[in-house]
C-alpha cells in the first residue's frame, strides 16, 4: 500500500492496516507523537481504530527535547 507520510510517498505492507500498527512498525509506538490523517488530528485513543487507506495522507510529528 502507499502512502504519502511527512510529504513523501511510502510503500508500506500491506498486513498494516491501522495507524496504530504503522507507529509500531516505525518504532514510534512509544513517542509521543501527533497524527493528521487526511489533514484530521487523530485522538491516541482513536490511532488503533483509524484504518489506513491507499493513498491517505498523514503527518506525523514527534517531540524532540534538546538545550
Amino acid at each position: 500500500m502507499n502512502l504519502i507520510i511527512n510529504g513523501k510517498s511510502v510503500d508500506i505492507d500491506s498486513s498494516i492496516q491501522t495507524v496504530s500498527q504503522l507507529l509500531e512498525s516505525r518504532d514510534l509506538h512509544e513517542k509521543v507523537v501527533i497524527v493528521e490523517l487526511n489533514k484530521k488530528i487523530l485522538q491516541k485513543q482513536d490511532h488503533e481504530k483509524a484504518l489506513l487507506s491507499e493513498g491517505n495522507l498523514l503527518e506525523i510529528v514527534s517531540f524532540v527535547g534538546g538545550g
